[in-house]
């Protein structure tokens, strides 16, 4: 907890490598993940960085795994994942030597597989046009003696006569898609008026041949005519067409000697192409097997050599000089991966670091300690911001305050089993806590979140249970305290009275509060819901008040951690008088209205809204009594030091500041900036300086009109904000009390018509109605509804209760990690 209430202790420390061990102490770094590197060297360009040539190698490289990757994705006969899985166990970053050997290995696998696919697709190309030719010889065949001749030369039309006597007739065979043949044809007839005949026919696949694409997508034709001038013209629209067309011999012995001929080259052609796609086979395995091991090892590379880059170099250039912030209590593990890489190394000097004092201007990274429980509701507060370094985590009291709040509005004892059991269905299901394989990124949210969900649905059954809800119905566990019997009402009275009141006064009506939660017969009463609201409204107004001014209270940790003092007497002092001088002494009002008129005196017990509005108003009405002897001089008292309290806060903190100021100043003018000795930093001596006219410039800027200026919209939003905050917290009643009544609507409309069948046939439609029950409770009151209380409790954290204490201006430790880089999930 203590780690989860505060940052983690973090120091800044500078980092010397040796130039011969630099590359395996970050690699051990990285291999640990304990420093966060800062950048030496802002403004200098990546292009013009030190191991520039290294990192563009590895890029270089990531590019030849890309291809193999696709490669493999599109050529592999195996289906494989869509990321290929990193290899366990994870290999560490490769030495310079050992990088060569990877590029040059994966440059000569790149080459081979490129040149096997090309000669792959040649040969299936070929394959192709040989098996579409053999099939137009085949289906051809019958073509021909089933179509007639067209009309001889004699009878074509001037603009298309030949030679005359050497006039023959021609074939054109191929094939064409089959969504071209309308318009193919009707073209064919248009520019050759008719005077050729054509033939179409689906073209069949060949079981004996390896198929190497979809055959049936052809269509086979055959196209018979006289003359070269009607030949020209149906081989152009073929080739608009792009139609495969093929010599097609005159005669029957040829096409069958032609026939042969491609049979004995399919044959050939088949074989070297089963022997390329095996040999293609073999390598897209080999792929397989090694890559992912590539993968990793060039991206620690690339990883080491980007950290290497934000190093700046000593002055004999024979040392690379690094800062990084770094936990206290890992200081240890620093030191023995910066040894561990210089052994490694085989170097002689060692490289060490030295810590660095912490100075105004630099503010360390944030570090949380989390685990699988308490990471969902860190996660929720780092979307608002995250903390300052040094700054109270809210997330400590999230893990209770959440799931409570959620509660209050959602209480009911079936909803809240309901999410329990889910909840726990989805911690058996992710024991080890990996749900990185889930492909769902709804569902790993859903997921990452299951603890929170279990802690929403016990608190749920909680105030269910002080409700006395479930799925809307009422919990008679223990007796009524309330009894009917000493009223001694006749049974003509019972019968024809439809509403009649208990009178607590009477003796054995009312035998003490019910032992846990509502007592179920209010449930039954005419007025339940009159009690029920007033009682989930003040509950509403106490735990908003309460959780508010714990808010307030916990920014003095901030204040005593930063040594601000002042902020104490003049901001919390002050916000602490204003919030409980009016809204702590309504809660104060109503809980001895409760404890002071018990069910006997309920009929004479006042008005609390009423008594509120004469303290605000400082008037005295006599038609109201007092709830207690000199409530009236109590309540002046509290007005006069709320009304102190808004000048305090809002003049305090700038008189202060400007006093300060004022006495710094003259103290400034007459003492000499003191000598700078500490140089164990490279950048001491120019911070110092930096420093030391960044501090003479705040002290000349220092505007006491602004700091005024932004302590007056602090004092209105805060005081305007605890009135409506407080009025925000209605939500609690207002969500309970929809949430109260759909499931009464659901239940009313659903389960009790299906409840009045009798028989068989009833016992069918009560499973009907049970299901479409089951599925609107589900969809409807448990993740509509259970959604809309989420969010509606985000906001009462993020704005009522953070804003009370919390900036969230800080940025999270990011250090460098291998794990992070090869498996961002």
């Amino acid at each position: 907890m203590g780690a989860l209430f505060r940052s983690e202790e973090l120091c800044l420390v500078q980092i010397f490598l040796q130039s011969g061990s630099a590359y395996n102490c970050v690699s051990e770094l990285g291999e640990l993940g304990v420093v966060e590197f800062r950048d030496l060297n802002p403004h200098v360009n990546s292009f013009q960085r030190k191991f520039v040539n290294e990192v563009r190698r590895c890029e270089e490289m990531e590019k030849t795994f890309t291809f193999l990757e696709q490669q493999i994705s599109s050529s592999l006969c195996c289906p494989v994942s869509e990321t290929l899985s990193i290899p366990s166990p994870v290999p560490s970053a490769p030495q310079p030597r050992d990088l060569l050997a990877i590029e040059e290995e994966s440059e000569r696998l790149a080459t081979e597989l490129k040149q096997v696919s090309e000669n792959r697709d040649s040969l299936r190309s070929q394959l192709t046009q040989l098996q579409q030719y053999r099939g137009v010889l085949i289906q051809t065949h019958s073509l021909i003696d089933s179509q007639a001749q067209p009309p001889p030369p004699a009878s074509l039309d001037t603009s298309l006569l030949d030679n005359g006597p050497e006039a023959h007739l021609s074939f054109v065979a191929g094939v064409v898609h089959p969504w071209k043949v309308p318009a193919f044809e009707r073209l064919l007839w248009r520019a050759c008026r008719g005077y050729f005949i054509i033939e179409f026919q689906e073209m069949e696949k060949n079981p004996n041949v390896l198929e190497t694409s979809d055959m049936t997508q052809w269509t086979v034709f055959l196209i018979s005519f006289w003359g070269k001038t009607i030949g020209q013209k149906v081989k152009k629209i073929c080739d608009c067409f792009h139609a495969n067309t093929f010599f097609y011999p005159e005669n029957t012995e040829e096409r069958q000697e032609l026939q042969k001929g491609l049979q004995s080259r399919i044959e050939d052609i088949t074989q070297v192409l089963f022997q390329t796609e095996s040999y293609l086979q073999q390598l897209l395995c080999r792929c397989v097997s090694i890559l992912p091991q590539w993968k990793v090892c060039v991206m620690k590379c690339k990883a080491v050599h980007s950290i290497l880059n934000m190093c700046s170099a000593s002055v004999t250039d024979k040392c690379l000089i690094a800062e990084a912030w770094c936990p206290v209590r890992k200081l240890l593990l620093l030191q023995s991966a910066l040894t561990e890489g210089t052994r490694r190394s085989g170097s002689i000097v060692d490289s060490f670091y030295n810590r660095l004092p912490l100075s105004s201007s630099s503010s360390p990274p944030t570090l949380f300690t989390t685990n699988s429980f308490t990471a969902v509701f860190q996660s929720l507060v780092d979307a608002y911001g995250v903390a300052k370094y040094g700054e109270v985590n809210p997330a400590a009291y999230t893990i209770v305050t959440f799931p409570f709040l959620f509660a209050v509005m959602f209480g009911d004892v079936g909803h809240g089993l309901l999410m329990v059991i889910a909840a726990l269905w989805m911690i058996l299901q992710n024991k080890d806590n990996k749900n990185t394989h889930f492909k769902n990124e709804m569902w790993r949210t859903v997921l990452a979140g299951r603890y929170l969900i279990l802690s929403m649905g016990l608190f749920s059954v909680y105030t269910g249970a002080i409700y006395n809800h479930c799925f809307s119905r009422t919990l008679s566990i223990f007796p009524s305290s309330w009894h009917l019997r000493p009223m001694n009402w006749s049974d003509d009275t019972l019968r024809g009275s439809r509403f009649l009141c208990l009178d607590p006064n009477t003796t054995g009506v009312f035998r003490g509060p019910y032992p846990l939660g509502i007592d179920p017969i209010w449930h039954l009463a005419s007025n339940h819901l009159t009690f029920l609201n007033s009682y989930k409204m003040k509950m509403s107004i106490i735990i908003g008040v309460l959780h508010m001014t714990f808010g307030i209270c916990i920014s003095y940790f901030n204040y005593s951690h930063s040594q601000q003092w002042f902020h104490v007497l003049l901001v919390l002092i002050p916000e602490l008088l204003f919030m409980l001088g009016l809204f702590g002494y309504l809660v104060f009002l109503i809980i001895y209205k409760w404890l002071a008129f018990g069910p006997g005196q309920s009929d004479r017990a006042p008005s609390i809204l009423l008594h509120f509005i004469n303290m605000v108003l400082f008037t005295d009405n006599k038609e109201t009594p007092p709830l207690y002897p000199g409530q009236r001089q109590v309540q002046s008292v509290l007005m006069v030091v709320v009304l102190t309290s808004v000048p305090v806060l809002l003049l305090g903190r700038p008189i202060y500041l400007y006093y300060h100021h004022t006495r710094r100043h003259g103290q400034c003018a007459t003492t000499e900036h003191p000598t700078i000795t500490d140089t164990s930093s490279i950048n001491t001596l120019l911070g110092d300086l930096e420093g030391g006219r960044r501090e003479q410039e705040e002290q000349e800027e220092f505007d006491a009109v602004e700091v005024f200026m932004h302590q007056a919209i602090h004092t209105m939003e805060y005081c305007l904000g605890c009135i409506s905050n407080t009025a925000s917290y209605l939500r609690l009643w207002a969500l309970s009390l929809a949430h109260a009544q759909l499931s009464d609507v659901l239940w009313m409309m659903v389960m009790r018509t299906s409840l009045s069948s009798r028989g068989m046939l009833g016992s069918v439609v009560l499973a009907g109605f049970f299901s479409f029950f089951a599925l609107l409770t589900v969809s409807i009151l448990l993740v509509m509804e259970g959604l809309s209380a989420s969010l509606h409790t985000l906001r009462l954290h993020w704005v009522e209760f953070q804003s009370k204490f919390y900036s969230g201006t800080g940025y999270k430790f990011s250090p460098f990690s291998f794990t992070s880089i090869t498996n961002p999930l």
